[in-house]
């Protein structure tokens, strides 16, 4: 009795189906050679919470607490989605903190002093946003100003635009209800766990199909263990979220009941999603990391360099004018200090802190979203265990010294490595 053995033809290519352990020797080669992303991020966020948590179990791990944590960081986070597109060019936006209060500004004044409804204040708002970024973007693009010289300039100028708007330093409230609602509102528990669950399925979705399509054109796919953890992950950090989130965490149910997840974190999300299509699957998102890598090769490959600058800083002025009217809406008023103090620090910080480069060419808009909760958890923190000001400013520059050297020193073991 004979056998026969059968070889693949010489054309046949064998594709070798990634495993689980492969995937995580590739992640782990990819962290041994520099590219660390955001976790030194997600370790200090975790290593923060765990010493506040132990220091003050009684308030920081209270439920009001951390629904308190998104209000409080969602003007950064917003501000600091905007400038990952800034930083992934290697620029910078040293104007932004003043350009949300100048947004927030118009808003407030359409609606309190010229009777506007929200529907038309909140755009004017937005256009203004756009109108600065666009001329700032125009002033680095195409004057050839650099973008420090330019935006420290329109820092300065915004501050005085401010004070003229509110006639030298007048306090104006706003009284709207759906702008008073955006960041001191709550969803409802239904809406809160359908939101949530919701989420994940969307989430859990996409990722088949991804692999779907990507099997269906015969390249490689992720393990499905990867796929599931990350699902796993996602669910269950979103469904502990929501569930302590829709319990009671008034003071005194019996007059007011507080429950449900804040109108914030739907809109954070909104952004964080909208933002990350944009980088990752879109060709304008390859122009920008190839602008951000090298703007002279993007330039001979035929990209829109200046097209590009402007945009960004477009985007940044945007997402400056979204946080803008948030920080208006928390304080159901705008007034001078709308947008300073160190709004537009804790913005960059948390940028930088999350993983964005400040060489340009690297970072992901998820990594504004983990900035902004270090930076916040640090601010919260700090404040609830009685530490004055100068002792919050002094540990969180500290920890953004910190994360600017983990960058420099990964991009030398990058180069050093070769990847």
């Amino acid at each position: 009795m004979s056998t026969t053995a059968t070889t693949p033809s010489a054309g046949a290519v064998k594709v070798q189906k990634p495993t689980v352990a492969s995937h995580v020797n590739d992640y782990w080669g990819r962290v041994r050679g520099g590219d660390l992303g955001a976790l030194p991020a997600i370790l200090g966020l975790v290593v923060l919470c765990l010493i506040f948590g132990a220091a003050r179990q009684d308030t920081f791990l209270s439920t009001l607490n951390f629904a308190n944590l998104f209000s409080q960081g969602a003007q950064v986070i917003l501000i600091a989605m905007g400038l990952v597109f800034v930083l992934l060019l290697g620029e910078i936006d040293l104007s932004a903190g003043f350009a949300s209060g100048v947004c927030g500004a118009v808003m407030a004044i359409l609606l309190t002093n010229h009777g506007w409804d929200w529907y038309t204040a909140v755009p004017a708002a937005l256009i203004t946003g756009l109108v600065i970024g666009f001329v700032l973007g125009f002033l680095v693009a195409k004057v050839g100003i650099p973008s420090f010289v330019v935006t420290l300039a329109a820092f300065l100028a915004f501050q005085g635009i401010l004070l003229v708007l509110l006639s030298g330093g007048i306090n104006v409230s706003v009284r709207d209800p759906f702008v008073l609602k955006l960041a001191n509102s709550n969803m409802s528990v239904l809406w809160s766990w359908v939101l949530a669950i919701g989420s994940v399925v969307a989430y859990a979705a996409l990722q088949l199909n991804r692999i779907r399509s990507r099997a269906a054109r015969g390249l490689t796919t992720d393990p499905v263990g990867i796929v599931a953890l990350r699902i796993g992950g996602l669910a269950l950090v979103l469904l502990v979220a929501t569930a302590l989130l829709t319990q009671e965490r008034s003071i005194n149910p019996v007059i007011i009941s507080v429950k449900g997840v804040p109108i914030v974190v739907p809109i954070i999300a909104f952004f964080l999603v909208l933002w990350t299509f944009v980088l990752s699957r879109t060709t304008y998102g390859r122009h920008v990391y190839a602008v951000g890598g090298n703007a002279e090769a993007a330039r001979r490959a035929g990209i829109p360099v200046d097209r590009i600058r402007i945009s960004v800083f477009v985007i940044g002025s945007f997402m400056a004018a979204i946080g803008g009217i948030l920080a208006v809406s928390r304080a159901n008023s705008v007034d001078p200090n709308t947008g300073g103090s160190n709004v537009l620090l804790y913005a960059v910080g948390a940028a930088v802190i999350g993983g964005t480069s400040l060489f340009g060419g690297k970072g992901k808009v998820v990594n504004a979203v983990i900035g902004g909760a270090v930076v916040a958890v640090i601010d919260n923190g700090m404040v609830l265990m009685g530490y004055s000001s100068g002792v919050k400013y002094i540990f969180t520059g500290l920890i953004l010294l910190i994360a600017a050297s983990v960058d420099a020193l990964s991009r030398r073991r990058a180069a050093a490595t070769g990847t």
